[in-house]
This record gives structure tokens, sequence and C-alpha cells, in this order.
């Protein structure tokens, strides 16, 4: 009996589990019903900006100066007096003195040779009378006895070589005299035009020899940069090959930016020239970049030596498109948008790359989208998802 009951109880507990499970399976709920995901691909896009103005050749360069001399006197003799102003990071003017030479053995000399001078116009005066008295007393001899008299008379007895030798004797002596005075003035040496001095190795008591440099600056009026561009950089420069050096012509301007106390500070500048001939090592145009008054202004100066960042203004074409960087496939092609997200395969001309953009021509349309990002092969008319919620 005790057997029975324990069956009986065991079969309505297994009984009782199966009807829980069926009423919990009836009551569970729907799971949502999800659609298969798209095999469309996503891409990334940007829009083609439509360009206007000239393109931006970009490069950079150290500054140099326009022009940079050496210091030296044309004359040998002991140092008298320096300029203060003429030690290294120096201003000094045009025409102002840097040094100067003791000039007394040079004055000496001047006053000599204004005496050599005085007694040969003065030999000068006694051979001209002394001819004009010959040339009379010649022509005296002729009028008393015509007969004896020759046809034309000896050029010793009219005094005429005692004459020349005096006229030459003074131009040798004024000569003399020209070079007396210029010596003296070159015992003050002064700048030709106004700069800065690199540096200078001069003090009052040295003896300094003739040539020999005692310092070395350059001109303030201007700096330049040296660009190397490429050939096809090069062909966006308007008139690269017509521009004169040094003539001033800014019709091609340039923007240098150099870093200084962590910020970028911009000067104006334009195209000077380039180079006649390529570097046999990088195969680029070296372009000139001339910044005029470069310690003027409110902002630093462009220091020799600084490395700077150059902006040249190039061509304009009429119609070109600047689309990111990225945009640009290989055989420079960019993957632009049709309606209904197709893909069109749109062969490019490239005119410049930057950092960011590149400028191409082609079949594009102002702010017609392009592929950034997403796929990496696409073919012609294929379908694409983007994140405005089209495809």
């Amino acid at each position: 009996m005790n057997r029975r009951k324990s069956f009986l109880v065991a079969a309505g507990i297994l009984l009782g589990a199966v009807a829980v499970a069926v009423v919990m399976v009836r009551l569970r709920p729907e799971p949502p019903l999800r659609e298969p995901p798209s095999r469309v691909p996503f891409v990334t896009t940007a829009p083609a900006v439509a360009g206007e103005g000239a393109i931006p050749v970009y490069g950079a360069g150290t500054v140099r100066p326009r022009a940079e001399i050496d210091v030296s006197a044309q004359i040998s003799g002991k140092v008298a007096w320096v300029s203060p102003s003429f030690q290294g990071g120096g201003r000094v003017a045009a025409g102002q003195a840097l040094f100067r030479i003791d000039d007394a053995d040079y004055r000496n000399r001047v006053q000599q040779a204004r005496a050599n001078v005085a007694a040969q116009e003065v030999a000068l005066l006694r051979a001209e009378e002394d001819a004009r008295i010959a040339r009379a007393e010649y022509e005296l001899f002729r009028k008393r006895d015509p007969e004896a008299a020759p046809g034309e008379a000896n050029p010793l007895a009219l005094r005429e070589p005692q004459l020349a030798a005096a006229g030459a004797a003074l131009v040798r002596d004024s000569a003399a005299l020209a070079d007396a005075e210029l010596a003296l003035a070159r015992t003050e040496v002064a700048a030709p035009f106004n700069g800065i001095v690199r540096n200078e190795s001069v003090a009052v008591g040295q003896f300094v020899a003739a040539g020999q440099g005692v310092g070395r600056f350059y001109a303030t009026d201007a700096v330049e940069v040296v660009v190397p561009v490429s050939d096809a950089d090069a062909a966006l420069i308007p008139d690269l090959w017509r521009l004169s050096a040094g003539d001033g012509d800014r019709r091609v301007r340039a923007t240098v930016s150099a870093e200084y106390g962590e910020r970028s500070h911009d000067r104006e500048g334009y195209v000077d020239r380039a180079e006649a001939a390529l570097d046999e090592q990088t195969r680029t145009i070296d372009v000139i970049v001339r910044v005029p008054r470069p310690f003027s202004g409110a902002g630093p100066p462009l220091l020799v030596g600084q490395f700077v960042e150059v902006r040249i203004e190039g061509a304009a074409p009429e119609r070109y498109f600047t689309v990111p960087r990225a945009a640009l496939r290989t055989g420079n092609e960019v993957w632009a948008l049709r309606a209904g997200n197709l893909v069109a395969i749109v062969p490019v001309e490239v005119l410049q790359r930057s950092d960011d953009a590149v400028y191409v021509t082609g079949a594009l349309e102002p702010g017609q989208a392009v592929v950034v990002s997403g796929i990496r092969i696409a073919t012609e008319g294929m379908i694409v998802r983007t994140g405005d919620g089209g495809g």
C-alpha cells in the first residue's frame, strides 16, 4: 500500500511539472522580429567643393639674407676707432662709419702729393712761357733772314717736347694726389647699405691689412627663402620663367609663416625668381621668395637661418574642385555618388596636393558627394549606403 501511494505521489509531481512547463511555454513573449542586415556597403562621404581664386603652392625653406658681405679695409694700418654698433647683432645704416684706421701717414702723403702738384704747375707755366718765347724768337728770325731760316723749325728749338713733358709730369702728380686723397678717404670704413652685423673681430690698436676680413653683416631691406618645388608645382606658378631677379615685380604673391613663441606669424612676400637648373639630388626647382622689410612691423622679425613654411599663390583655373585627400584613389580617380547612391568612377587631373586636400579638375559637380572611406574596391553603378539614411 505504501509503495502504491509513493508511486502516485511521484506521478502527480511529474504531471504537475509537465503542466507548469506547458503553461510557461504558451505564456512566453514572442521574440522581436528583426530584418536581416543589409549587404549594401556603408561609406563615408564629403562634398566636392568648387574652387575659387588661385590654387596655393605649398613649400618650406630656410631664411637667408638678400645680400651678405665681408667687411674689410682697402688699406693697411692700425685701427684708431671702432663704432659701438659694429658688433654682433648691431644695426648699422648705409654710410655709417664702422671703424677708422690711423690716418696720420695718409694725411702726410696727401700733403706731399699736393706740394708736388704745385711744383709741377709752376714747371708747366715755365715751360709754356719758354715755348712761347722760343716760338716768338723763331718767327722774328724768319722775318729777318727768310733765306737762312729752314721751312720747319726743330721741335727742340721751339721747346715743344719740354712743354709736353711738363704737362705729363703735372698729370702724373695730379693722379698721385688723387690716389693719396682716395687712400685717406679709405681710412674710414663705412657700411654700404642698411644691415645687421653678424660677427666682428676688430679692436682699437689692432693692425689690419688691406683685404683682411674683420667682420660680416647682411642687408635688412629684404630676406629670401629658397623653396624647392616639383616641376608640377612650378607649372602652377604664373609667369615663373618670365620674372627678372631683383626687379621688384610682385605679381606672384607669397605668404611666409614662421613659428615664434609657439605661435605662427605671417609675413607677405613675392616670388622673385627661380633657379635655372634642377637640383641634381632632389630633382626639384628652387623658387626664390623675397620678403621685404623683415625686421619692421609689430610682429617678430624673420631671422636669418629660420625655417619657415611658404604658401605661393598659383594659377587660377576657371573650374576646379577641392576634395579631401582620402577621396583621391589610385590612378587619379574619385568615387563620386550619383542619384540613388550609385557610385560613379570619375577620372581627375590633380593640380595640387596639400596635407588635407587635393585640388583637381574633372567631371564633378559642386557639392557632389565623394567617397572618403568605407570601401576599398568600387565598380561603376555600385550601390552604397551613406550616413544620411540613403541606400
